[in-house]
């Protein structure tokens, strides 16, 4: 695999972490510097190990793992896209509630790390089947993912602050349409 390639594999399999992170950003009041470590941090680092276990896991494991690994990664990014949609229409009470909920915290943070590194497992077990040393694919993954997070974050919050209500709105519509883009190509 050359220098080109993993950085375009990269920067692919960063694309879901950064509209996750655009769109968890969106619905924050502010961003601080402790919210975008712990975004970038979990989401390069599930990212970045992601690979190895499906490289571990290799082609024998690849025939179990397929059938249902696009349909929890779609499960998941549902689940928290419904979840933003319904929070964007609260009454203004539930909503000053809501933003003491950080999205950058416990299980909310979990279910984006998994949902958006479910693809990463598939990678993984294709460099297995290539025979390609996965270190170096594996480290390149998780400082494009987290560098992309960081990048996405920052502009998301900013849009969203100018945009308020309907950035909620398109925020939870974008998760739920990558949810649908991850069934559709897996279905396809």
């Amino acid at each position: 695999m050359s220098p080109v390639e993993l950085v375009l594999l990269a920067l692919a399999l960063s694309m879901d972490a950064s509209a996750v992170a655009a769109a968890a950003s969106s619905t924050m009041e502010r961003v601080s510097g402790r919210q975008l470590f712990r975004f970038a941090y979990h989401f390069g680092l599930f990212q970045a190990i992601m690979p190895v276990i499906g490289w571990l896991a290799g082609y024998r494991a690849q025939a179990y793992i397929e059938p249902w690994d696009h349909w929890v990664a779609a499960g998941l990014l549902f689940l928290v896209g419904v979840k933003a949609v319904r929070a964007a229409m609260a009454s203004e009470e539930k909503k000053a509630e809501r933003l003491k909920d950080d999205p950058t915290r416990g299980w909310s943070l979990v279910l984006y790390s998994v949902a958006t590194s479910i693809d990463a497992l598939a990678v993984g077990l294709s460099l297995a089947m290539q025979l390609v040393q996965i270190a170096t694919p594996a480290i390149v993954i998780g400082v494009v993912t987290a560098t992309m997070t960081v990048v996405a974050m920052v502009l998301g919050n900013k849009i969203g602050q100018l945009l308020g209500k309907r950035m909620e709105v398109a925020g939870g519509l974008v998760l739920i349409g990558i949810g649908a883009k991850v069934l559709y190509e897996h279905l396809s």
